[in-house]
């Protein structure tokens, strides 16, 4: 396992190995007696539910390290409040989850969330979890505003047209955009960040691992 911030190793790289299964535990003892990962070692989070999660900000866990550790290469985005209410899902995965997104973003030195743990991740208003994630990996990958923009064999940042019925909400200037893309590989230009963003689904709460 990468140990001191270093990079994980690609998603295709795992899949060639039939490496295609992380586990973490909360328990420290585990990871020298059964060799699985202590997830304090690996990975930074903010704090979920009330109020941990406002609109705009992003403050680290208590069990975690700062967000902007680079002894830790992972970093899980929890964006759920503590009582799941799916009438307030819709409002919570429009604008000001992009916002949220850019405040971690920001948080943590300029490295994008590699997970991200939502509830009721089917409902939103406008594009919703999975075009927010869609801007998310296209930031990093290719430079673009979406995943969808990218292509093969060009520079980074050279995007196909994409319209604008696709656009997921724009960010708030309380938080400023995110910029940065997210395949478990090394590092674009102006950008830390050291796997793919996931999506995790917890019951209501979505909690996504690492396939």
């Amino acid at each position: 396992m990468p140990r001191k911030g270093d990079d994980w190793p690609t998603v295709n790289d795992m899949v060639k190995k039939n490496y295609r299964l992380l586990v973490f535990t909360s328990d420290s003892s585990k990871e020298a007696a059964e060799g699985i990962a202590y997830q304090w070692r690996y990975m930074v989070e903010n704090e979920p539910g009330d109020p941990g999660v406002v609109p705009g900000s992003c403050s680290s866990r208590k069990e975690s390290k700062a967000l902007n550790s680079r002894s830790a290469s992972l970093f899980l985005m929890n964006y759920f409040p503590t009582v799941a209410v799916q009438d307030g899902a819709c409002k919570e995965h429009s604008t000001q989850f992009v916002d949220t997104v850019g405040a971690c973003y920001k948080a943590a030195g300029n490295m994008m969330p590699n997970y991200v743990a939502v509830n009721f991740y089917m409902r939103s208003d406008g594009g919703g979890v999975f075009d927010v994630l869609d801007q998310m990996n296209g930031r990093t990958l290719c430079g673009c505003p979406t995943v969808t923009a990218c292509q093969a064999g060009v520079h980074f940042g050279v995007c196909k047209n994409t319209t604008a019925a696709n656009a997921a909400p724009t960010a708030t200037n309380t938080a400023g955009m995110f910029s940065g893309s997210v395949q478990l590989t090394g590092h674009a230009s102006a950008i830390h960040f050291s796997s793919t963003v996931y999506l995790f689904s917890l019951s209501s709460v979505m909690m996504l691992f690492l396939l």
